[in-house]
Order: C-alpha cells, then sequence, then structure tokens
C-alpha cells in the first residue's frame, strides 16, 4: 500500500479532534506508507523530548500502541522512530516507565527483519543500562571514555559492546531488500550506529592492548579472547559497509578499516603462554614494543578514519538539536521503554 490509508487519516483526525499532538505525530510517523517516517514528524517528536511539560510516558505508550499493529509497516516504523528518538532527542532523568505489556503481533511479512532490528534496539538498550552510557555518544579521543578507563571496566564493558555490535550486524539485509524504503531508513540509522559504535569500540580494543603486557594472567587471558573477538568483528564490518556502498553510500566515504600487524596476536598469546609458564619462543622487550606501536598506529588510522565516515554522514540534525551525554547515575526512559517492548517482541514473535 502507498500514501496514508484511511485508518492513518482518520487516526491523525481523532488526535487532532481530542488535542494531542504528540499523538497525532506519532501516527503521521507510523503510516502505512512503504517510506522512512517523515523528517517533519520525527523533528517534532525530537522537540517534543526537549520540553518540560511533555509527557514521556504518554508518548512511549503511544508507539507502543502503534507496535501492536497488524501491519508491518506500522510496527517497523513505530521502532525506527523509537530508534531515531534514542539517538536524536534529549536526555530524560525523570521516574522510570511502568513495565509495558506483552506484545504479540503476528502475520508479519517482514517479520524477519521486525525481530532482528527489536534485537537490535533491545541491545542498544541492555548496554546502556549495563554501562550507563551510549556508546554511540560517548566521548572519543585521547581523553575519551574508552580510551582512559581503567583495566578491570575495560574488561567488563568491551564485550558489552561487542554484543551490541553482533546484534546491529545482524540485521544482514541485501541491496535487494533495501529498495524498500522502510527497511532502507531503519538500515540506514543501523549504519551510521555502527560507525559510532565501532569507533568507541576500537579505542576500548587500543587502550586494553595499551595495557595488556602489565596485565594479571586472567586479565590476560580475557583480553586475548576480546582481541580475537574484535578481529573477527571488524571483518564483519566490513561487510556491512560493502552493502551500505551498494545501495548510495559513496565508496570513497567509506572508512579504511586497517587491522594491527598479525605479529601483534602472536605477541600476545605468547605472553599470555609466559604467565601460564609454558614454553615459547619469547619476544624481546624491544621487538615487544615495536610490535605493540605499529598495532597501536593501525587501529588510531582506523579510528580516524571512522571519525571522517562519520563527519561526511551526520545527520543534520545534529546541528539542530543537542544530543545530551548519558548521566551515569540515570536510565533513560526510552531505553526502558525499547527494553521492555523489544524483549516481548523478540520473545513473543518467534512464532511468526
Amino acid at each position: 500500500m502507498s500514501g496514508q490509508s484511511l485508518t492513518d487519516r482518520i487516526a491523525a483526525a481523532q488526535h487532532s479532534m481530542t488535542g494531542s499532538a504528540i499523538s497525532k505525530a506519532v501516527c503521521k510517523a507510523t503510516t502505512h506508507e512503504v517510506s522512512g517516517p517523515k523528517k517533519k514528524h520525527l523533528d517534532y517528536l525530537i522537540h517534543c523530548t526537549n520540553e518540560l511539560n511533555v509527557s514521556i510516558p504518554h508518548l512511549a505508550d503511544t508507539l507502543l500502541e502503534r507496535t501492536t499493529s497488524n501491519s508491518w509497516i506500522v510496527v517497523f516504523k513505530a521502532l525506527i522512530t523509537t530508534h531515531h528518538l534514542m539517538m536524536y532527542g534529549n536526555e530524560v532523568t525523570d521516574q522510570s516507565l511502568t513495565a509495558a505489556p506483552s506484545l504479540c503481533p503476528t502475520g508479519y511479512n517482514m517479520s524477519t527483519f521486525i525481530r532482528r532490528y527489536s534485537r537490535y534496539l533491545n541491545e542498544k538498550a541492555m548496554s546502556y543500562r549495563l554501562a550507563a552510557v551510549d556508546f554511540t555518544k560517548m566521548k572519543r579521543g585521547a581523553d575519551g571514555v574508552m580510551r582512559t578507563m581503567n583495566t578491570e571496566k575495560l574488561i567488563k564493558t568491551l564485550p558489552i559492546i561487542q554484543n551490541q555490535l553482533d546484534a546491529l550486524l545482524d540485521f544482514q539485509p541485501n541491496s535487494n531488500e533495501l529498495t524498500n524504503g522502510v527497511i532502507n531508513t531503519a538500515f540506514m540509522l543501523l549504519f551510521k550506529d555502527s560507525i559510532r559504535l565501532f569507533a568507541a569500540y576500537n579505542e576500548g580494543v587500543i587502550n586494553m592492548l595499551e595495557k595488556y603486557f602489565d596485565m594479571k594472567k586472567n586479565q590476560c587471558k580475557e583480553a586475548l579472547e576480546i582481541y580475537k573477538t574484535f578481529l573477527n568483528r571488524m571483518t564483519k564490518l566490513s561487510e556491512f559497509l560493502k552493502v551500505a556502498e551498494r545501495v548510495g553510500i559513496d565508496q570513497g566515504d567509506s572508512p579504511d578499516l586497517t587491522q594491527a600487524p598479525s605479529s601483534l596476536l602472536e605477541a600476545l598469546e605468547q605472553h599470555l603462554a609466559s604467565l601460564e609458564g609454558r614454553k615459547l619462543k619469547d619476544l624481546s622487550t624491544a621487538s615487544r614494543s615495536s610490535t605493540l606501536s605499529s598495532a597501536v598506529s593501525s587501529l588510531s588510522s582506523t579510528g580516524i578514519s571512522l571519525s571522517r565516515m562519520e563527519d561526511k554522514t551526520e545527520d543534520n540534525r545534529l546541528q539542530q538539536h543537542k544530543v545530551s551525554q548519558t548521566c551515569p547515575h540515570t536510565v533513560d526512559r526510552f531505553a526502558q521503554f525499547i527494553h521492555t517492548t523489544c524483549q516481548n517482541y523478540c520473545r513473543d514473535s518467534t512464532t511468526i
């Protein structure tokens, strides 16, 4: 179905009569039209998150209601709208939302993508709850959060980023499927998140490598597994970015994901072996230092490339709307909302 349906028009008219501007905007952002939510409606909802007199629970409940629609388009667009508000909306720190009721949608033609997208938003919210920070908004650079994190916290945090990145990369659309306007809109939001998320991941790994040879044995063992996983995720991200190139992202804008030299992995394994009392070829301090320096330089180049890519693809909304930093002592209402609703959706939709 193309264009707004009669149901959409009636619903919008009803909200106009009741004076609920938020409900009307949510309704218009999540119509049956096979295209992404319109910018003007998203902008209005973002503006609402900055207003003190706006009821965030009402906004969340309205979005939740739209995810119970029998139309996969409406459900998908409700999730896209929520993702957009998580990315660009202001931080909300009032009382927590009450638990949302279970969702039980059935019969979606695009149920696979809805489940995958829901899972990512769920992981994004879970990351927030576990780390008290949005990895896609955190301060980066030499004095950024991941580069200055201590060893113990770093080893706990990097697997959280890995889980979120795994859920993002699992979306896996092909070029033909991305001709669908709704799926394409969701993919572009995921694309932007992937650049920011991997940039934070990359900086955390650089910090970990710089600390590796001073770690305790158990910490080295965990760090080595994290690094091996990182190499695998870098390869998967490269494949994800190739899909983006085929649907409109300029190939010249794609980041250069430069891997550290293979000799680094060998050096890390040899160091752990020495801590465990196993006999392997020993590297001289000078050789180890040179390998580590080369690796950090390569990954730093990747970080610079990711930052350039982010600058080129940055949405104009980031210039129009202030993106607040996460407060470590609170949980964002939208994160709580999407955590509950998407958790229920992923559970209840397994029978689709």
